[in-house]
C-alpha cells in the first residue's frame, strides 16, 4: 500500500475579481493506487465536512504520491 496526498482544490474569485484556486482541504490517504486514494478521499471529505457530495465544496481532486523522505 502506498500513501497519497488528496487536495479538494476550487476557483474563486478574489480580490480585483480575479480567479484563484483555493485549497479546500488536504488528506493523507493510504491505498494501493491514485483512484482508490481518490474515492477513500471523496468519502473521508465528505465525511469530515458533513456534505452529500464533495463537489459541494470543491471543482476538481489532485492525487499525487506522498513524498517523505526515508
Amino acid at each position: 500500500m502506498s500513501t497519497f496526498v488528496v487536495k479538494f482544490m476550487k476557483d474563486v474569485l478574489g480580490q480585483y475579481g480575479r480567479e484563484i484556486e483555493v485549497c479546500q482541504g488536504t488528506l493523507e490517504i493510504d491505498a494501493a493506487d491514485e483512484d482508490e486514494a481518490k474515492e477513500r478521499a471523496k468519502a473521508r471529505f465528505c465525511k469530515d465536512q458533513a456534505l452529500h457530495h464533495w463537489s459541494l465544496h470543491a471543482d476538481r481532486i489532485q492525487v499525487r504520491p506522498a513524498d517523505f523522505p526515508s
